[in-house]
């Protein structure tokens, strides 16, 4: 039921009368004590979740009765003016207070979350209150583009509109986190976070997505997250140009990846022979690069790297002379791919090994 100005409560209203009609007698300005007690007034029915229209009315309404006793309406209506206004100041300074513990209370509860730092009890607790109830599974989507977003930014707030417009009142949680977009969503409703992916691509001009596969439980926000930001790290590092990753479709890398010893003795054992290439391992490193990323179809290998296919093709003779591997033979491509996977995992061969 809407509250009107009839419905405010007494309490809500002591001393507007006298304040009004001691001022508009003399025609002087409300003192700065009466003005501060309106500003109280105002801040308790803010604290109240007393509507400030109708708070308004009833204050005027109240002030109107000075009237009767023979002041000047322009000096009541001055009065007036100076009390409503105290009034809305305390209004909006405690509502104001109000959102600054919020946004606080939901900061820190999405620090919580995504970096698995609270009980897991209290924090499921703390999560029925933003719309997520942990015991279910939910998976993570977070997004990143050229530049860093915050709560405050209208790219934000244009994919919150947007999902919110197609989703409604879906148990979904929209926030940042280190200048990236985040979306968490219930684990057995894929098109929530695929329609993010979209909106995020198209709102950070471009941007990637990557998408954690669903996890159960208070600690299963955490790690879908975690799988997400290590989908992204991936995508950074293999260079690869797909707008949205699915850490489910690159669980071969962190395998491969596992045992970091044994990675860097494949790909010095298979591609350390390419230093004594003419330029260095690098060209001929792009070379294997190139020709795993066009499905072993040289011409489109060639073509990628702006080369005629005959040049191409001499690389390719080249690596299997230098390693002892041909590139085109099936049984020795497995293990120049995997090495190259590790080559671009490890940054070889900028870094050491």
């Amino acid at each position: 039921m809407t509250t009107t100005a009839q419905d405010i409560p007494e309490e809500y209203l002591a001393g507007c009368a006298d304040i009004v009609g001691r001022a508009s007698s003399t025609g002087r300005r409300l003192t700065r004590d009466e003005l501060e007690s309106r500003r109280a007034l105002g801040a308790r029915a803010a604290e109240a979740g007393l509507p400030l229209r109708a708070l308004i009315g009833a204050h005027l309404a109240t002030a109107s009765g000075s009237l009767v006793t023979g002041a000047a309406t322009e000096a009541v209506l001055a009065a007036s003016a100076q009390a409503v206004d105290a009034l809305i100041e305390g209004y909006e300074r405690a509502q104001r207070h109000t959102m600054r513990q919020e946004e606080a209370a939901r900061r820190e509860f999405i620090d919580d979350l995504l970096y698995g730092r609270s009980d897991l009890g209290r924090l499921a607790e703390r999560a029925e209150r933003f719309g997520l109830r942990l015991s279910f599974a939910h998976a993570v989507a977070v997004a990143e583009g050229e530049s860093a977003h915050d709560e405050g930014d209208p790219v934000l707030r244009a994919v919150e509109q947007a999902l919110i417009a197609r989703f409604a009142d879906r148990s979904i949680l929209l926030t940042t986190k280190d200048g990236r977009l985040v979306c968490v969503a219930p684990g057995d409703q894929d098109e929530v976070l695929a329609f993010f992916a979209k909106q995020a691509y198209a709102a950070t001009d471009g941007g990637r997505v990557a998408i954690g596969r669903p996890h159960s439980g208070p600690g299963g926000v955490v790690q879908s997250y975690e799988e997400a930001l290590s989908a992204l790290d991936l995508a950074a590092r293999l260079d690869l140009d797909a707008p949205v990753l699915r850490s489910a479709d690159l669980l071969v890398y962190p395998v491969l990846t596992r045992d970091r010893q044994a990675m860097a003795e494949l790909v010095g054992s298979v591609l350390g022979p390419l230093r004594q290439a003419r330029g260095g391992a690098r060209p001929l490193l792009d070379t294997l690069t190139a020709y795993f990323d066009a499905g072993c179809v040289a011409a489109e290998a060639a073509r990628r790297l702006s080369l005629s296919v005959r040049a191409f093709t001499y690389r390719l003779a080249r690596i299997h002379q230098l390693t002892g591997a041909d590139p085109s033979d099936p049984v020795h491509r497995y293990t120049l791919q995997t090495a190259v996977i590790g080559a671009r995992l490890l940054d070889w061969p900028t870094r050491r090994l």
